[in-house]
């Protein structure tokens, strides 16, 4: 029987994935860099500070910490103007009557702002955060599932995670935990396939939140 649910945050409970590719986009197209948003599929869950060096390289910018401020300028105004939930995310958090808990590679101050622009923060305590800037190693690695495990004294086997990206549902298998991918988010455009989440570990992949707590119960 499930009673704990840990979500990841981008993609998952906000849908900010797509909003972050559209940053991305209009500043490398603003350069004259060939880049769609479609292409940010394939960073999905990584920190920001990783993308900016594989772009970085990839189309030889030298100057990192003016692309990441830059970056960031764009993407912060994005975040805070044009941020919503994932269809169907806020009324699951609503309805629901288990322990929920959030695991994210974003920083713990930026999940805050964004919980409080979506009115999730009602459902969310500080202390139910976990973000990358509380362990030593981010997702892929377990340590944000384990920390969140280990500190609220959850029994793995009757917790879920819900993730959207191969490196979050990796670290949530490598936590010897069940992983259910999730493609509601505006990242997962028509042609996307979900079979990435599955060959990365998710036990099931779903494409609506109206489909998770059925699933849940079956557990």
């Amino acid at each position: 029987m499930i009673n704990n649910i840990i979500f990841d945050f981008d993609g998952v409970l906000v849908d900010s994935e797509i909003l972050v590719a559209r940053a991305f986009t209009k500043y490398m197209n603003n350069f004259g860099f060939p880049f769609e948003e479609k292409e940010f599929s394939k960073f999905a869950g990584f920190k920001t500070v990783q993308v900016i060096s594989i772009l970085a390289d990839r189309f030889t910018i030298k100057n990192e910490k003016k692309f990441y401020d830059e970056i960031m300028n764009i993407a912060t105004n994005i975040y805070l103007n044009e941020l919503e939930t994932v269809k169907g995310a806020y009324k699951f958090v609503q309805d629901s009557n288990l322990n929920l808990f959030i695991g994210s590679n974003s920083l713990k101050i930026r999940i805050l702002d964004g919980l409080k622009k979506v009115k999730l923060d009602e459902f969310f305590k500080p202390s139910q955060i976990y973000s990358y800037d509380m362990v030593k190693m981010p997702k892929p690695n377990p340590d944000i599932y384990l920390k969140a495990i280990y500190e609220n004294g959850l029994n793995k086997k009757e917790t879920v995670i819900i993730e959207d990206s191969i490196v979050g549902v990796k670290a949530g298998v490598a936590a010897d935990i069940k992983v259910i991918g999730i493609t509601a988010g505006g990242h997962w455009y028509k042609e996307r396939s979900n079979k990435e989440l599955y060959e990365a570990g998710a036990s099931e992949v779903i494409d609506t939140y109206s489909k998770l707590m059925p699933l849940i119960e079956r557990y």
